[in-house]
């Protein structure tokens, strides 16, 4: 699944073609993807302008003068292609503005999702609602993660998934920012001191621009929206490297933890 880095890096390719622009084509090629588009997306965006787009945890924002944002999320394996030389059967919407450039939302296994929210709800809209600080924003800090995560005893893995506590973190890059904090995945949240979680801080936001600036981490289909792979695997740390020696020396291991894998150095990560 696209995580934060991958989702950012493709609102930053989308960003030269579609800012300022206007929509002269919206086509949804199919009904739905995980849920049905919504009724009356054409009426609605075409002819409108785009005025920014943006990114608030895994989705995608494309906001316009109209006063709508289009929200979109890749699930499994959706992306962004601009200007395809043709359309196949797994491109499910299409917007062409009046430069006719084109950019296509591509998802072969249909597990993303397209809504239409109106700009100023969007804070209030059910899925945003719940969710935590963003973790490169200036309210995601020591302080806040000591308050959050009080009293705690479930693994802090696990409460770094947790999109209530922080918003648009997944696995790929939180066994990558325990592992440079040094923190065990299985600790229990609560019993992590301040300077262990300033620590923590900075690796996640370390682990995340390091990722944005090489394009996120290709898996299965994701690719940026001008084609190109994202390389930062090549820089994973332990993800994927079970039975590696880890920097330290000591073998890199994985295990099971609620269906997703968690890979980690036991001789680094000792507590």
């Amino acid at each position: 699944m696209p995580e934060l880095p991958e989702v950012e890096t493709i609102v930053r390719g989308l960003a030269p073609m579609l800012e300022g622009r206007r929509l002269v084509r919206v086509e949804a090629r199919r009904a739905d993807l995980r849920r049905a588009f919504p009724a009356d997306l054409r009426q609605r965006l075409t002819g409108a302008r785009v005025t920014g787009l943006g990114r608030r945890a895994k989705y995608g924002l494309i906001d316009t003068d109209r006063g709508d944002t289009l929200v979109f999320h890749l699930g499994m394996s959706g992306r962004w292609r601009i200007d395809p030389e043709a359309l196949g059967p797994h491109d499910h919407l299409l917007l062409e503005t009046d430069e006719g450039r084109r950019a296509v939302l591509n998802d072969p296994r249909r597990f993303g999702s397209v809504d239409l929210v109106a700009t100023a709800a969007l804070p209030q809209w059910e899925a945003l609602a719940r969710m935590g600080p963003e973790p490169l924003g200036a309210e995601f800090d020591a302080a806040y993660l000591l308050r959050a995560l009080e009293g705690r005893s479930a693994p802090i893995k696990a409460m770094l998934l947790d999109q209530r506590i922080v918003a648009g973190l997944g696995n790929i890059y939180v066994c990558e920012a325990l592992h440079l904090a040094g923190i065990a995945p299985s600790r229990a949240a609560g019993r992590i001191s301040r300077p262990r979680l300033e620590r923590l801080v900075e690796a996640i936001r370390a682990v995340l621009a390091a990722a944005i600036e090489a394009g996120g981490s290709s898996l299965r289909d994701y690719a940026r929206p001008s084609g190109e792979l994202g390389y930062f695997s090549k820089q994973w740390r332990v993800y994927g490297r079970e039975g590696e020696a880890c920097t330290c020396g000591g073998p890199i291991r994985r295990r099971n933890d609620s269906g997703r894998s968690t890979f980690f150095c036991p001789r680094c990560q000792r507590s």
